[in-house]
C-alpha cells in the first residue's frame, strides 16, 4: 500500500494531527485545572451541553461507520481506532481512519 498518499488522504491525516494536538492540549489543561471532564461537557450550560451531546452522537455514528466500512473494505484491526479514541480523541482517530480508508481505496483502484 506504499505510495497511495493522495491529497485527500493527506488532508485527513493533517486533520487527525490537528485533532490529536488540540485535544491533547485541552485535556491536559482540564487535568491541571482539576476539572470534572464529563460534568463540564453536560453541566456547563445549555450551549456546552448541546455541543457535547452533538459530538457524542456524531462519534457514535462514526464508530458504526468505522466498523461497517472497515469490514466492507477488508481493513484489519479497525477496533484499534475505537479503542484509541477513548485514550486520545475521536477528533484524532476518525480522520486517521478516513486517511487509511482513502489509502485502501487508492490501493484497490491501483490493483484494478
Amino acid at each position: 500500500m506504499r505510495g497511495h498518499w493522495r491529497p485527500l488522504a493527506i488532508g485527513y491525516a493533517v486533520l487527525a494531527l490537528v485533532g490529536l494536538v488540540a485535544t491533547f492540549v485541552l485535556n491536559v489543561w482540564s487535568v491541571v485545572a482539576a476539572r470534572n471532564y464529563l460534568a463540564d461537557i453536560v453541566g456547563s450550560g445549555p450551549a456546552v451541553s448541546s455541543i457535547g451531546v452533538d459530538l457524542l452522537v456524531v462519534a457514535a455514528a462514526g464508530v458504526v461507520f468505522i466498523v461497517v466500512e472497515a469490514r466492507r473494505l477488508g481493513m484489519r484491526r479497525a477496533w484499534l481506532y475505537i479503542v484509541l479514541s477513548a485514550v486520545t480523541a475521536f477528533a484524532f482517530t476518525f480522520p486517521l481512519f478516513l486517511a487509511m480508508r482513502e489509502r485502501r481505496l487508492a490501493a484497490r483502484r491501483a490493483d484494478g
